[in-house]
């Protein structure tokens, strides 16, 4: 009896590995696999000229490593004028809630936070592929609105695209704000 549990063990083993399926790419994965250095631009949009110019960005994001926290500081050149304007973001995202807190600082002016509702859209195929979409009711031009922050992950360049509805009207008409262009780095 001994000897059969042996050799039926021994067949057991030497059978071929069944490859399992990568694991579902999940919210908290999409946002650390942000972690490295980016550059690139944040672009406004001119409505008159119906025309985008931009501003030069670079971010740093590093992962706190509680699957939960990230940390986001970018530096964007204003011109001349203005020079460095360095904006750190501490962001918390909470799984169950599906939701993330966004405390933004920046130099001269009171920290703000915010939540948003976030969710990753089905289509998303792995660490390097996704879009997450992040969603708020805030104000934007001292109108109350909800904002819309759509991410897309394609390689090494992410894209993030800031949209508007205000609520103080009775439509509802998404209007680009800007978007930040980013390209991978480093580590």
């Amino acid at each position: 009896m001994r000897l059969f549990l042996f050799a039926a063990l021994l067949v057991v083993s030497a059978a071929p590995a069944v490859a399992q399926p990568a694991p579902a790419l999940d919210i908290a994965a999409a946002r650390a696999s942000l972690t490295g250095a980016w550059s690139g631009e944040l672009e406004y949009r001119d409505y008159s000229a119906d025309t985008w110019f931009g501003i030069p960005v670079k971010t740093r994001i590093a992962d706190q490593g509680d699957g939960a926290t990230i940390i986001r500081a970018s530096d964007f050149d204003d011109g001349p004028k203005v020079g460095n304007v360095r904006i750190t973001t501490v962001e918390l995202f909470d799984a169950k809630a599906a939701t993330v807190q966004a405390g933004s600082f920046r130099k001269g002016r009171a920290a703000e936070i915010m939540t948003y509702a976030v969710t990753l859209d089905p289509g998303s195929r792995d660490s390097l592929h996704w879009t997450m979409i992040e969603q708020t009711k805030g104000e934007d031009a001292n109108r109350p609105a909800t904002l819309r922050l759509t991410t897309v992950r394609d390689g090494d360049r992410i894209e993030t695209l800031k949209e508007v509805d205000f609520l103080d009207d009775d439509t509802t008409e998404w209007l680009a704000r800007n978007r930040t262009r980013l390209t991978r780095t480093g580590d």
